[in-house]
C-alpha cells in the first residue's frame, strides 16, 4: 500500500484552500457590489484575501514544521499561530481606519472563507494514506 507524503497532503490543502477561497471571492465580490456597491466588492475581496493568508500560512508552517524534530515542529506551528494573531489584530486596525470598505462583507466573506477551508483540510485529511502508529 502506498502512503501519503506530508508535503503531497498540505500541498493538496494549500491548492484546494486557494481554489475554494477564489470562488468565494468571486461569488462574494459579486453578491457585495450587488448589496452593498464598491464598498461590498471591495469588502469581499478583502475578507477572502485575509482568509488566503491565514490558511496559506497554516499549511505552510506545517510543511515547514515537518522537516523538523517534534519540538522544532511545535515551535514553528506555535509561532504561526502567534504570528498570525498578531498579523489578526494589525489587519483589523487597519481595516477600522478605511471607510471604503463594507464590513458585513468582509465579515461573511472571512466566515465563508474560513469554513470551506476547514472543510477542504478535513475532507484531504480524511482522504490521505496517512500510516497511523499505535
Amino acid at each position: 500500500m502506498q502512503f501519503d507524503n506530508p508535503k503531497t497532503v498540505f500541498t493538496k490543502v494549500l491548492k484546494l484552500g486557494s481554489l475554494l477561497i477564489s470562488a468565494i471571492a468571486v461569488i462574494g465580490s459579486l453578491v457585495g457590489f450587488l448589496t452593498a456597491g464598491i464598498a461590498g466588492l471591495l469588502g469581499a475581496l478583502v475578507g477572502a484575501l485575509i482568509a488566503l493568508i491565514f490558511v496559506s500560512l497554516t499549511a505552510l508552517s506545517v510543511l515547514i514544521g515537518s522537516n523538523l524534530s517534534l519540538g522544532g515542529f511545535y515551535g514553528v506551528v506555535l509561532g504561526g499561530w502567534l504570528l498570525k494573531v498578531v498579523i489578526f489584530i494589525g489587519t483589523i486596525a487597519i481595516i477600522k481606519q478605511i471607510s471604503g470598505l463594507n464590513r458585513v462583507a468582509i465579515f461573511v466573506t472571512l466566515v465563508a472563507s474560513v469554513l470551506g477551508s476547514l472543510a477542504v483540510d478535513a475532507f484531504v485529511v480524511t482522504k490521505s494514506k496517512i500510516p497511523v502508529v499505535s
